[in-house]
């Protein structure tokens, strides 16, 4: 039977939450095309049951953060935000790294204004396989400063490879782990298990698979979560989440959404149960990992 709820940190939360990176603009900058569709998933969401939001002050940048306030503050008692430092956008739109103390300082400090909160649940490190090794231990270190100054509670890590999960475990007391995972691309597990070995929550982004992948359109392409999900009555989307959420009790989801009707469709798939033939025919899914996913978060 699948736990309702995992934990992050110290907090209890729902096991499916809500990723916000879908409702900026095209290519996860600018305005959305339909702000009031935007704000209708953000409560939506929230009216379901939802208490982990994961945003980030460089969606737009600052569209989706200035949405979340607009639309939900003052936040319900119990909602969880968290968001991510260590990136920024130039005026095209390009990623680029923000990763000296100093920008991680301003990060943190931006998604609290933003936001308009004292204190952040939890920030994750983001960093980029390229440049993991570096930064990792000055950013470790200015997050657990900003920790002691009140300004966030918990910390957690997003896109590193498994060997710095495993430094950063051992430099900091990190909370969670974020980096690319599903049913289509599951490279990412021996973090997973690295996770599950240490007790700490593991947060797979992308959860439907990335655009590089061709995302949901190749789940419901693949025959064998196709016939799961018929046999159900269920969509394909659904059946790779739950398959998901059978892998480990603290692995926590935040699929992303412009959409009421494909919000209600992922968290229904909390109530879907997948017994073990399923379970075994499911770990024969053809793979189509992609390591460009990985530098687009």
């Amino acid at each position: 039977m699948l736990m309702a709820t995992g934990r992050l940190g110290d907090k209890t939360v729902n096991r499916i939450g809500f990723g916000t990176m879908q409702l900026a603009g095209p290519g996860v900058f600018g305005p959305p095309r339909d702000p009031e569709a935007a704000r209708a998933v953000l409560r939506r969401a929230v009216e379901l049951g939802v208490d982990h939001i994961d945003t980030a002050q460089y969606y737009g940048p600052d569209v989706v953060n200035e949405l979340i306030r607009d639309t939900l503050h003052p936040y319900p008692e119990g909602l969880r935000l968290v968001t991510k430092v260590g990136a920024r956008r130039d005026q095209g739109g390009a990623w680029l790294p923000a990763l000296s103390a100093a920008e991680l300082r301003e990060g943190v400090e931006q998604n609290l204004r933003t936001l308009r909160i004292e204190r952040l649940d939890l920030v994750n490190l983001r960093l980029m396989d390229s440049e993991a090794e570096g930064p990792l231990s000055e950013g470790l270190g200015t997050l657990s400063e900003l920790r002691e100054e009140g300004k966030l509670d918990l910390i957690g890590i997003s896109t590193v490879p498994t060997e710095v999960v495993a430094k950063a475990l051992d430099l900091a007391d990190v909370a969670s782990v974020q980096n690319p995972f599903s049913i289509l691309d599951q490279g990412d597990r021996p973090t997973l298990e690295l996770c599950r070995e240490r007790g700490r929550a593991y947060v797979p982004y992308f959860p439907l698979g990335s655009a590089f992948v061709g995302g949901p359109a190749s789940i419901a392409a693949d025959p064998t979560i196709a016939g799961v999900a018929a046999k159900h009555g269920a969509t394909p989307s659904q059946v790779a989440l739950a398959w998901l959420l059978s892998l480990y009790d603290d692995l926590l989801l935040i699929p992303g959404t412009g959409s009421v009707a494909h919000l209600e469709e992922n968290l229904a798939a909390a109530e879907l149960a997948l017994d073990e033939e399923d379970l075994a025919a499911l770990e024969g899914v053809e793979q189509l990992g992609s390591v460009e996913a990985r530098m687009r978060h």
